[in-house]
């Protein structure tokens, strides 16, 4: 049986042994399929073709998909049709024939710290009878700890609550390319994560959990909570976790730390990327740098001198 459905475990099961996907990867794929699932249905995997290529690009743009939406979810399509071929399944689509769409370079939209105010000030802490709300104080620690972090939404997610040290503030995680690295945290946010877990009855490992305590938090938990503390702060730019990490790096940057430690913090593998994201973004940095060496070492030119110049029609 070749159905769509039955072929995801074993392609995430070869993505995370042959391929060694980080946790969060996973969790990524596993989302990227399960809406291919939805929008294409649950076929015989050599079933699709071209069309539904075509069909599943009319689908994102209806529902107004982002380009990196719509690239994450060709890739994961383009990465199972891959493996099915290593697998000898018959395909009716070539995974090259599947075109990526090229993301555009737009803007780092970052919040300020005014901005950042008034978002986190819209979580409610407290229920109308004055009980505390747990819901809320959940995703103010994680806003305080994407915030003070730095981190990706992922990586925040597959946090275990015991795996942070709080005296040296600071936790070991498997990133991006599932690489291992530290990350760090402000005092600021490791307050708020002490709030959370103080009130967690539960027993489950995981540094953000459901209400009920019976699972993980995932990242299709959260959408909607953001989009709705972003309209209560009366912010118009689209408020996401990925924003926040911009915000926290580009607040590095106006706080004056060096490029190559924000690389370090942000977990980056090269440098470029780093500099492709951030550097610039710091506009009265660059004024300042502009007055101060863009000096050329030439005697100035006399007033009288330019005068006679133009008289004698070289000007």
């Amino acid at each position: 049986m070749s159905q769509l459905s039955s072929i995801v475990p074993r392609f995430l099961l070869y993505a995370e042994v042959e391929l060694r996907f980080a946790p969060q990867s996973l969790v990524k794929y596993r989302d990227c399929l399960r809406q291919i699932e939805r929008m294409l249905g649950d076929r015989e995997i050599g079933s699709y073709s071209k069309d539904d290529v075509l069909s599943l690009k009319s689908k994102m743009l209806s529902k107004g998909h982002s380009v990196s939406r719509q690239v994450s979810i060709l890739s994961a399509l383009k990465r199972v049709l891959q493996f099915c071929q290593q697998e000898r399944i018959e395909l009716g689509l070539e995974p090259t024939s599947i075109s990526i769409p090229r993301q555009p370079r737009r803007d780092v939209l970052y919040l300020t710290p005014e901005e950042v105010g008034r978002f986190v000030n819209s979580v409610r802490l407290r229920t109308r009878q004055g009980n505390i709300c747990l819901a809320g104080l959940r995703f103010r620690a994680l806003v305080e700890t994407l915030l003070g972090s730095a981190m990706r939404i992922g990586e925040v997610l597959s946090l275990d609550r015991y795996s942070i040290d709080f005296a040296a503030r600071e936790a070991t995680i498997v990133g991006k390319g599932n690489k291992q690295r530290s990350v760090f945290f402000t005092e600021r946010a490791l307050h708020w994560l002490q709030e959370y877990l103080e009130i967690r009855r539960d027993g489950h490992r995981a540094l953000f959990v459901t209400l009920d305590g019976a699972s993980r938090l995932s990242r299709a938990d959260l959408w909607r909570t953001f989009a709705r503390h972003r309209d209560s702060a009366g912010i118009q730019k689209p408020v996401t976790p990925h924003m926040l990490r911009h915000t926290a790096a580009t607040q590095l940057l106006f706080n004056g730390c060096p490029i190559g430690h924000i690389k370090e913090i942000l977990g980056h593998e090269r440098l470029e990327t780093t500099c492709r994201y951030y550097l610039g973004l710091d506009r009265r940095a660059a004024k300042e740098a502009h007055k101060v060496y863009l000096n050329y070492p030439l005697p100035p030119v006399s007033e009288s001198a330019v005068f006679e110049s133009k008289k004698d029609g070289v000007v």
